[in-house]
């Protein structure tokens, strides 16, 4: 996986420069096709990005009614679940910024049907997004973690969903979290603009080290799966980077 990859002092200092990031992504965006589509990562590291874009300051700057927000994966729980992304991104983003109700699209997996659920997500992507050279619907901006395991999305190690490519959204069942999922596939994430990863926590040192080590390596972990067609940018915490990784370092990788 070739990236750009910055290294910040801790998470406040990367959520404020991924603000940044997402502003810069979503000028670009509107002046190419008059619109932005972005699709939310959920987990812990995003929380802080979300609640300094709902800032007056940063949401002033933002036209939301040109905004689409589409999730990366969803757990099967209701939109008010502790674990919900969604629950998430409306707590901290969505309802504090002006966004029209018809241009958030969640992943309605309180229902039951995981399958028809994931069927359900992949025309409403295929309706609303334009689609890139390949055919496939092309987000302007992807966010994505990246986990200790080496996931990202629901894209877990030993998952079939990995080895779908005849659909965009796909259910799956973690078996290590013991919990059905749904979520965006590789080839969704290989169509986008932009693929941002948040990155934060000693824990994921190792995945980041296979990362930077090996970039053009056999994959070892599902985020090294996907063949990135737009640009990928990993931005680290010190502690996700490592003590070898300094910033200097970092931006040449």
């Amino acid at each position: 996986m070739q990236a750009e990859t910055r290294v910040f002092s801790d998470r406040e200092e990367l959520a404020r420069a991924a603000a940044r990031r997402w502003l810069d992504i979503y000028r670009e965006s509107v002046a190419r096709h008059g619109a932005f589509y972005v699709a939310l990562a959920g987990g812990s590291t995003p929380r802080r990005l979300y609640r300094i874009l709902a800032c007056p300051d940063i949401s002033a700057a933002v036209e939301w009614q040109r905004v689409h927000f589409f999730f990366g994966d969803e757990r099967a729980v209701p939109p008010d679940h502790p674990e919900s992304n969604f629950g998430m991104a409306r707590e901290t983003l969505l309802e504090h910024v002006p966004v029209p109700e018809g241009n958030v699209h969640r992943m309605e997996t309180e229902l039951r049907g995981m399958d028809a659920v994931a069927s359900r997500y992949e025309s409403l992507l295929t309706d609303i997004v334009p689609a890139g050279g390949e055919g496939i619907p092309q987000l302007d901006l992807i966010l994505l973690g990246i986990g200790p395991d080496g996931h990202t999305a629901s894209l877990f190690p030993g998952t079939d969903i990995l080895q779908q490519t005849g659909r965009y959204v796909a259910p799956v069942y973690v078996e290590q979290k013991a919990c059905w999922r749904v979520s965006v596939t590789l080839p969704v994430i290989e169509e986008a603009r932009h693929v941002l990863f948040l990155v934060a926590g000693e824990e994921k040192q190792p995945v980041v080290k296979q990362l930077l080590t090996d970039p053009g390596g056999a994959p070892v972990y599902p985020v090294q799966m996907p063949h990135y067609r737009g640009s990928v940018e990993l931005y680290l915490d010190a502690a996700a980077a490592g003590p070898e990784l300094s910033t200097e370092q970092a931006l040449q990788t």
